[in-house]
């Protein structure tokens, strides 16, 4: 089992950070909000796509997957009561001359080998699309 360990502080009432290893991500924890961090719901869809992200590096070797670039879009929608993120759609955008076939076995990869993906797909709905990079 891997573990993983974050510290959260506030700052003050505009914003807090978190923490880990040598990294720090300003967050948005603002009432208002604050243009210059993310807040808690786009800090889950980072999260998301940081794991496709990821997973994209991991399994390119292994499929021996031509790639000149990766982009990931996300959309989330929150309902407010009780507040819970319902919908999250994605689309992955692939710089490639790989065949279809072929960027629909790196989308496999990526939704059955992603923790985050995963954890995600068993407590909301989860949809997306892989497609070239014209």
């Amino acid at each position: 089992m891997l573990e993983y360990r974050v510290f959260a502080r506030r700052i003050d009432n505009h914003g807090s950070e978190a923490t880990t290893k040598d990294a720090r991500i300003v967050l948005d924890t603002d009432m208002v909000g604050r243009p210059d961090a993310f807040n808690p719901a786009e800090m889950l869809l980072a999260s998301l796509a940081a794991c496709i992200l990821k997973g994209t590096e991991r399994v390119i070797p292994i499929l021996g997957f031509e790639l000149r670039g990766i982009e990931v879009a996300l959309h989330g929608v929150r309902q407010d009561s009780p507040p819970k993120m319902v919908r999250i759609v994605y689309e992955i955008l692939v710089d490639t001359n790989e065949p279809d076939a072929r960027l629909d076995l790196l989308h496999r990869n990526l939704r059955k080998y992603g923790t985050i993906y995963n954890t995600l797909a068993g407590a909301t709905e989860l949809a997306g699309t892989v497609r070239r990079k014209a």
